[in-house]
């Protein structure tokens, strides 16, 4: 039986900014574009390996706001302290800052950042699992 894969799609007003953030910034790969699908133009950005990724879209003719709130996040947990510091040296190259999260159980053991649309991504360094979630 092959397992579900996640797909999380979100609109941008600028589909290049946003590629360059999660590849540059983040290690992530173009798995697919789409220019004029129905109206649409869209870039898919994951890991091969991994079975989930993100689709930023731009409806033509159509403006989006920035994120609604802070808390609007994408958490990427990163157990090893090394891949965990090379991400955050990677996000911070591009001029990036870290930013202070809504909720602060977010800087106990990760950063926050920005990206070009104000959405939060938190690189935690820590392993995602139910014990863990129990102790925090």
């Amino acid at each position: 039986m092959q397992s579900p894969v996640l797909r999380v799609a979100r609109p941008t007003n600028d589909l290049r900014k946003l590629a360059d953030f999660y590849t540059r910034g983040l290690g992530f790969e173009v798995l697919a574009r789409f220019e004029n699908h129905e109206g649409f133009d869209g870039i898919v950005l994951g890991r091969r390996e991994c079975p989930w990724h993100i689709e930023f879209t731009h409806q033509h003719g159509v403006m989006v706001e920035r994120a609604p709130t802070t808390e609007h996040l994408l958490v990427l947990y990163l157990p090893e302290h090394h891949e965990w510091l090379a991400a955050v040296e990677r996000i911070q190259a591009l001029g990036v800052l870290s930013c202070a999260p809504e909720n602060p159980y977010w800087d106990r053991l990760g950063k926050t950042f920005e990206d070009p649309d104000g959405y939060r991504i938190v690189l935690q360094n820590a392993a995602w699992g139910q014990k863990s979630m129990r102790s925090e």
